[in-house]
């Protein structure tokens, strides 16, 4: 379950989080009880962000920018999905690959996200795109002049700040899912200790290992 509380359809008086509310679980339902939206997803993000309106508004009309963005819808998907890859939330890459496939982009192109280095399906602008992503995720927005050159030559300046805003959105989206556990996100700890066989004491496992002792 997510770590912060899950706000129910009675205490809220917010009329935006209303309209969500309604728009995305029915009317009727209270979507911090009876759990479940149309992607398959918990649908938590709502009810948690919901504690705080202001929080809620501010997210909601990011949403609302890439709708009208002046960027091809498939181009910010990619971007959108592979910063949930390279961020580690399931969440946001999940539901990016569903997005993706709902405006026709090839199966092929989805399933090569995670490793787009070693795809050949994807043009020179999309690859580029990618490595951006990677560059604004993973190497905190250390990119490449080369790699800025092919997005100059594709895109105008609005769709380059566009989509950089963009990914750098959903990076932070990813980012919070993650540490609140959100929706996909709510997952143990991958890394824990796996514990020696019993009656193996305290060796030194060093000493093992460089053969003295």
């Amino acid at each position: 379950m997510p770590r912060l509380r899950e706000v129910p359809r009675a205490e809220v008086t917010d009329e935006r989080i209303l309209f969500f509310y309604d728009r995305l679980f029915a009317p009727d339902r209270d979507p911090a009880v009876d759990h479940g939206t149309a992607t398959g997803t918990p649908g938590d993000w709502w009810t948690v962000f919901a504690n705080s309106p202001e929080v809620f508004r501010h997210a909601v009309r990011g949403f609302a920018l890439y709708r009208n963005a002046d960027l091809e819808p498939a181009l910010r998907e990619l971007g959108q999905c592979r910063a949930g890859w390279a961020r580690g939330s399931q969440f946001v890459f999940s539901q990016h690959c569903k997005q993706m496939r709902a405006l026709g982009m090839p199966e092929e192109k989805i399933q090569a996200v995670p490793h787009w280095q070693t795809a050949d399906c994807y043009s020179e602008l999309e690859r580029a795109l990618l490595a951006y992503t990677d560059g604004l995720v993973l190497d905190g927005g250390r990119v490449h002049e080369e790699v800025f050159a092919v997005l100059k030559r594709h895109l105008t300046d609005e769709q380059v700040l566009l989509f950089t805003y963009i990914t750098c959105m959903y990076d932070m989206h990813a980012t919070m899912s993650r540490a609140l556990r959100l929706e996909f996100d709510d997952r143990p700890e991958p890394v824990e200790e796996v514990a020696a066989p019993e009656g193996y004491d305290a060796r030194d496992i060093a000493s093992d290992l460089s053969g003295e002792g």
